[in-house]
């Protein structure tokens, strides 16, 4: 098993976080985002993560997760809940929408929509009322908990050798101190889950 992947990246973070609850490992193959040729060979694109295993290609984090799933059904990733999916369709196609705006706009130089922030802020108590009486996001640890570590753990910190300005920015813009004891909680316990990238 491969998986091909670039430093820092949260999306391949999410992969890592669940090979590590399966007990699994996968080879890396790392990926410089200056030449992505290797991870174009093999996926016909360019972006990680991207899974090689016994002549199976999965690209995308999200899908990588449920083929791991289907794959490997111990220590299950995909839960019987009905807001599972509902979850992981609004964490990629509406929370990530913010973020990623912001760091279009400071690229182009322009001043970021203050609604940006506001709405990511006002989320943040989304997770806060999530986590009321478990200790992760749908109940047992799942792919719902790979998928949003990796992006909302910058509310507590950030590594200071990972200088990548989408990174900076969720530093920034999610900060969540001690104003959702919860959610901070929450980030400590997972980061203590093997397959995490340490925070200093």
């Amino acid at each position: 098993m491969r998986l091909y992947r670039a430093e820092w990246s949260t999306n391949c973070e999410r992969v890592t976080l669940a090979l590590a609850h399966k007990g699994l490992e996968a080879e890396p193959v790392w990926i410089d985002y200056a030449d992505r040729s290797a991870v174009e060979r093999v996926s016909g694109q360019g972006l990680v993560p991207v899974l090689e295993h016994d002549g199976t290609v999965v690209a995308d984090s999200q899908r990588i997760l449920r083929y791991l799933d289907d794959a490997f059904p111990d220590a299950p990733l995909i839960p019987d809940d009905p807001w599972f999916d509902v979850f992981l369709e609004w964490f990629d196609g509406v929370w990530k929408g913010p973020p990623n705006a912001i760091e279009a706009a400071e690229e182009e130089g322009r001043t970021p929509d203050p609604a940006w922030s506001a709405q990511l802020r006002e989320w943040l108590g989304r997770f806060e009322r999530l986590l009321e009486g478990r200790e992760y996001l749908l109940g047992p640890f799942s792919a719902a908990d790979c998928v949003a570590y990796p992006f909302l753990k910058y509310g507590a910190g950030r590594d200071q050798a990972d200088d990548e300005l989408f990174h900076r920015i969720l530093e920034r813009e999610l900060a969540f101190g001690n104003a959702h004891p919860r959610l901070a909680a929450w980030v400590r316990r997972v980061a203590e889950r093997p397959g995490t990238y340490l925070l200093s």
